[in-house]
């Protein structure tokens, strides 16, 4: 139904006849000729239509934005004066010959053009929405990121190999989403987190080289890079290092960059311990395009009579840092508040501040309602780890360890964004030497800080169940401008060990067998040493389209309630579909009604 593009159409087409077909994007009617800028998945056509042809002319006249068309013309160049240089086709214009409405269209719900519609209504009508230019651009340069990913992986000896997505329920960190089998009433599948046992098993069978673009689900509360299904590419591979893979994902990530946004990275990326990321950034995947640190005050404020920073500096599950903001001082008092209330939402009691008027003046030179309580040597201490200068301000977190990493390391990036002190550019690193473990204090129980197939640093499943808190994994994450890309580990391939983590987390034989019995028995027959790392593909596409969100690069995403407004799921079904899954639907409403 057509011969060209509409945005394929340059000088070199001139005095050829095409076919075009595609929507309306707009109609202008400049008495007795009218113009039709035509629009597809490749841009735009300007078409004319003179009056010579009174049917065609008048079938022009009625089209409206949106209407679907198909033209038949000539192309010819644009008389002088009416060229349009930013367009790649504006140079040439199409003189219609033949004019079909192949449909009508209803006026849409939002004009395409238009920037202040809600999320909530583009998301209603995605399949308008779509048609905007932006989201096609998004879309297409996500069409081929991932192509040339594929292309890298084929080309270094790596299989597309499927994993299933009717899979069972096991613990990996999130909710699952069940499925109900009908053939087997009372019991369920369950979609999958990601592939990791499987493809686990694809190593111990022999394929060496394993990948995956697939879908994963997790039942789990949403945010702005979070969505319950999302697609992640997944690797692994037998007889490599973790060092040598790692290697190979900085090359993929180059080649990458390199031929989509002709972007140089890195060689190599820089490397970090997850220990030094928290301590300077408070974060395991710092956006190191932010020069601004957390420095350790605590062994100078342990003596001081302000309890919020003696306490914590004495004690050893706690840390006093502060944080220097240049030009800070002139943050108002209500944008001081502001920054108050961020740091409550991660369980901060509130944010000291120093504003440096006079460094040469000492205490007289600062403002703060907390000097008072700070000795002078301890304040000249202060300045000088933060090399804070006049016109700087310096604020403080002091609390638990956990606390202070989340509240100060989103503040430091906060600040930066509202102050304009992000640099431009890619930063990228990889944060190794991961804990293997961090202890849950409500559940009183040792958790996997990745997955409990992660490999411990050592080899003695005695070292791991004698010094928890201390192993080290051998897991290692991408990061990009402050994004975790993706993640990984070298993996457990011996069945002791697995054993052993499995007890350090609370899984007894019983339920390692029900839960994970083929996996291993798997381990007993001849499993290889293997590694591997999933990304997020979302993520990469969001930061590489400059987009505020994965779901501006998802086709159809979800909203942060986890629902579809375009098709209205989830949703009800019918009592009939129920009874052939064995499943009685509970009253919620009414038992909600007794109980109160």
């Amino acid at each position: 139904m057509r011969s060209h593009y509409c945005g394929h159409l340059t000088q070199e087409n001139i005095d050829q006849e095409v076919i075009l077909s595609g929507w309306v994007h707009r109609r202008r009617d400049h008495g007795g000729v009218i113009f039709v800028d035509l629009r597809d998945r490749e841009g735009i056509s300007q078409i004319v239509f003179d009056p010579d042809i009174p049917e065609m002319f008048m079938l022009a006249e009625k089209l409206r934005n949106e209407f679907v068309i198909q033209v038949k013309g000539k192309v010819r160049q644009r008389p002088e004066g009416t060229e349009n240089p930013e367009m790649p086709t504006g140079q040439v214009e199409v003189l219609g010959l033949e004019l079909t409405v192949l449909n009508a269209s209803e006026t849409p719900p939002f004009q395409l053009d238009d920037d202040d519609v809600s999320e909530e209504h583009r998301l209603r009508y995605r399949y308008i929405d779509l048609r905007r230019p932006e989201m096609q651009n998004r879309l297409r340069l996500r069409s081929q990121i991932i192509r040339m990913l594929r292309n890298y992986l084929d080309d270094n000896g790596f299989l597309d190999i499927e994993t299933p997505i009717l899979t069972k329920a096991t613990p990996e960190g999130a909710r699952d989403y069940l499925v109900p089998s009908r053939t087997h009433q009372g019991e369920f599948f369950a979609l999958p987190q990601s592939p990791q046992l499987f493809k686990q098993l694809l190593m111990m069978s022999g394929m060496d080289r394993y990948y995956q673009v697939v879908r994963c689900f997790r039942d789990e509360d949403l945010r702005a890079d979070r969505q319950p299904e999302f697609t992640q590419l997944d690797i692994e591979t037998s007889f490599m290092e973790e060092e040598q893979l790692m290697m190979m994902m900085e090359d993929m990530m180059r080649s990458v960059f390199a031929k989509v946004l002709e972007q140089q990275l890195p060689n190599p990326f820089p490397r970090m311990t997850y220990a030094e990321a928290m301590n300077r950034y408070g974060s395991d995947k710092p956006d190191l395009r932010i020069d601004l640190e957390l420095v350790e005050v605590a062994d100078v404020l342990t003596d001081v009579d302000f309890k919020v920073f003696s306490g914590p500096a004495k004690d050893p599950n706690s840390r006093v840092t502060a944080l220097r903001i240049p030009n800070g001082s002139s943050l108002t008092r209500k944008q001081i508040d502001g920054y108050t209330k961020y740091v409550s939402i991660y369980g901060a009691r509130g944010l000291a501040y120093i504003k440096v008027n006079d460094k040469a003046a000492g205490r007289e030179g600062l403002q703060s309602p907390i000097v008072k309580f700070i000795p002078d040597d301890a304040l000249a201490t202060i300045l000088e780890r933060t090399s804070a200068e006049d016109g700087d301000l310096i604020f403080f977190g002091a609390d638990k360890t956990k606390v202070v990493n989340e509240a100060l390391g989103a503040l430091r990036v906060k600040v930066a964004q509202d102050l304009d002190l992000v640099k431009h550019g890619w930063q990228p690193l990889w944060v190794v030497d991961f804990p293997m473990f961090e202890y849950d204090e409500g559940a009183k129980r040792w958790t996997a800080l990745h997955h409990p197939f992660t490999a411990p640093s050592s080899d003695n499943p005695q070292d791991l169940l004698d010094n928890p808190g201390s192993s080290l994994s051998r897991a290692y994450d991408m990061v990009l401008n402050g994004t975790e890309l993706g993640g990984g580990s070298a993996r457990i391939h011996k069945q002791d060990m697995q054993t052993s983590v499995f007890k350090l987390l609370g899984i007894d034989d019983e339920e390692a067998q029900d839960k994970f019995g083929f996996l291993l028995d798997a381990l007993k027959y001849g499993c290889p040493p293997h590694a591997g790392i999933a990304f997020g593909m979302d993520r990469l596409v969001m930061l590489m389209t400059g987009s505020s969100s994965i779901r501006e690069v998802m086709a159809f995403p979800k909203t942060q309630s986890a629902a579809c407004l375009l098709t209205s799921a989830p949703s009800s079904v019918s009592q009939a579909q129920l009874k052939e899954l064995g499943i009685k639907k509970r009253e919620v409403l009414a038992e909600k009604l007794a109980d109160s």
